[in-house]
C-alpha cells in the first residue's frame, strides 16, 4: 500500500491553522482517475491548479500504457483548511507511486509567511501519508504581466527553500516557460495555448521518469 490509513491524525498535524486569507468568491475543484480499477500499473497523482488542468490531458498521452494519471486541480490555497480537507480525501483515494505537486497562483493576496508555513505543512502532510511515492515539487508559471511574473517568482523562491528542506526534487517550469514569447504561447493573462502546455507535460513526464 502506497498511503498510510491513519488520515484524522496527519489531518490534524499538518492542516494550517490560523490564516488571515479571505476565500475567494468563486472556488471550484476538480478531480479525474484513470483507469481507476487497475492496480498494478503504477499511478501518478498532478496536484495544482488550471495551468494543471492545462497540461493533464497531454501528461495522461505521453505516459499511456507506462502510468495511470489521477489529477486534482482546485482554486484553493494551502493555507485554507478546505484545502486540506481535499487534499486529504484525494491521497486516500488511490495508491500513488508518484506525486507532483503545486499550489501557488491563486495565492498572490496571502501573508507570504502564512502561506509558506501552510506550504511546507502541505509536502510534510503528502510525505507523511503517502511515505512510499516518490514527491516532486511542480513550480508556479510565470504569467503575461511582469508584475504577476515577479510574484510567481517570488512564491518559487520559497517552494525552492522547501523543496530542499524536504528533499523532494523540482519540476522547473518556470524557466521552461519563462524565456517564451507571450503572444505566441499564452492564450489569456495566465493561460498557455496548446503548444505550451505540450511542452509543460513533456518536462514533466521526462522529469518524473528520469532513473
Amino acid at each position: 500500500m502506497a498511503c498510510v490509513t491513519n488520515a484524522e491524525e496527519l489531518y490534524q498535524k499538518y492542516q494550517p491553522q490560523n490564516t488571515t486569507r479571505s476565500r475567494e468568491s468563486t472556488q471550484w475543484s476538480i478531480s479525474y482517475s484513470y483507469n481507476s480499477c487497475d492496480t498494478k500499473t503504477p499511478r501518478v497523482l498532478l496536484i495544482g491548479d488550471s495551468i494543471c488542468n492545462g497540461y493533464q490531458s497531454a501528461v495522461i498521452k505521453l505516459l499511456k500504457e507506462k502510468m495511470n494519471v489521477t489529477y486534482w486541480v482546485s482554486s484553493r490555497c494551502v493555507t485554507e483548511r478546505d484545502y486540506f480537507r481535499e487534499l486529504n480525501l484525494v491521497l486516500g483515494a488511490r495508491d500513488y507511486n508518484i506525486i507532483s505537486f503545486n499550489n501557488g497562483l491563486h495565492s498572490f493576496g496571502t501573508n507570504l509567511a502564512e502561506w509558506e508555513t501552510a506550504y511546507q505543512g502541505a509536502v510534510q502532510f503528502i510525505k507523511a501519508k503517502c511515505p512510499n511515492a516518490k514527491l516532486f515539487i511542480c513550480n508556479c508559471t510565470p504569467l503575461k504581466d511582469p508584475a504577476y511574473t515577479a510574484k510567481s517568482k517570488q512564491l518559487n523562491a520559497i517552494t525552492q527553500r522547501i523543496a530542499e528542506k524536504e528533499h523532494c526534487p523540482v519540476i522547473d517550469l518556470f524557466s521552461l516557460m519563462d524565456p517564451l514569447d507571450r503572444n505566441e504561447y499564452w492564450k489569456d493573462a495566465c493561460h498557455f495555448k496548446q503548444p505550451a502546455t505540450e511542452k509543460q507535460a513533456q518536462k514533466i513526464v521526462e522529469t518524473i521518469l528520469a532513473p
